[in-house]
């Protein structure tokens, strides 16, 4: 079969052929249908996945949705079939309990192949009305924004909220804080971005923070995370606010000492989501409630679609049908 490799970053991305593997105790084999792509993997491939990075060499993609095609010892007990559609999810919450050496495309290999192994314990069955590609994304990039939103922002019909950085996450943060009724706000610096948020329910772009310095935010989410932008969050969100960090695109990050401490502003990370939380958001997309911006890109242009993540140029998020 086909698949996308890394194995270092002056080389970065590779289509090799590779065998197709086999499912081991309590896991299946699934036929990808559709997959995902993610601002993550352009971090590993620009060199910057060390903190959850497991493996040095695999096939990557973590968002992943497709078939069960085989089934390995003991995986019957997960009332899992050859036939299911399935997406499999990419934990990260509880917390203290999660392995990234279980996580499709971050310990193992991943989704940018035609075939992949998954854990039963991580599998969700697809509702109906959910297609494969809305399922893909719906493992990281609506169940991630999910968690930010609600769980950590804890945002609700009262509360005015900014989100930094309308990407694929972001699209879909305004979205879910619209639908709770919130007053919410878009930022990003590609104002092509602005007539999708203000359909996801912003009620007003603007390129930078500053521009809005007549609301108070209760809570400012930086899907972004250039580092500028969370400070700007931090100095501006209401004293006693929320700033919750979910964008990785800086390594580093300063902060004026004074405006964390003595405006008393919880600063948080936002990693991932929860098993109940992906069935909540694929319920969600089963109900029309959200609808995932997707753009398909052939499977040959995965490295490309990184690439354009990468540079900021992509409205929605990005998936491809390996094959």
């Amino acid at each position: 079969m086909k698949a996308f490799q890394f194995a270092d970053v002056a080389i970065g991305l590779t289509l090799k052929d590779v065998p197709i593997p086999e499912p081991g105790h309590d896991q299946v084999l699934i036929a990808v249908k559709a997959a995902g792509l993610c601002h993550s993997d352009t971090h590993v491939v620009k060199g910057g996945g060390g903190a959850w990075m497991q493996a040095q060499s695999l096939t990557l993609g973590h968002e992943v949705a497709g078939e069960v095609v085989k089934l390995g010892p003991g995986a019957s007990a997960f009332q899992f079939n050859v036939g299911d559609r399935v997406a499999v999810t990419l934990l990260g919450h509880p917390i203290l309990d999660r392995d990234f050496t279980e996580a499709i495309g971050v310990g193992y290999d991943g989704g940018y192949a035609e075939f992949a192994i998954a854990y039963c314990k991580h599998l969700v069955k697809i509702p109906d009305g959910v297609s494969f590609p809305q399922a893909a994304v719906a493992t990281d990039s609506v169940a991630t924004a999910y968690h930010a939103v609600i769980t950590e922002g804890r945002v609700t019909k009262s509360t005015k909220v900014a989100i930094i950085g309308l990407g694929g996450l972001g699209l879909n943060g305004v979205a879910i804080a619209a639908l709770q009724g919130a007053e919410v706000y878009g930022v990003d610096i590609n104002t092509a971005k602005f007539e999708q948020a203000t359909t996801s329910g912003a009620i007003k772009c603007v390129s930078n923070l500053d521009q809005l310095n007549d609301i108070v935010f209760d809570v400012i989410i930086d899907f972004a995370g250039v580092g500028s932008t969370t400070s700007s969050a931090v100095s501006t969100v209401k004293l006693g606010g929320c700033v919750v960090l979910v964008g990785l695109s800086a390594s580093t990050l300063q902060l004026t000492t004074t405006s964390l401490v003595t405006r008393n502003v919880q600063l948080k990370g936002s990693v991932g989501a929860s098993m109940e939380e992906l069935h909540c958001v694929l319920d969600l997309i089963a109900r029309g409630s959200i609808t995932p911006a997707l753009e398909e890109i052939p499977f040959s242009d995965v490295p490309n679609g990184l690439e354009r993540l990468h540079e900021n140029n992509i409205n929605g998020r990005l998936f491809t049908i390996p094959r």
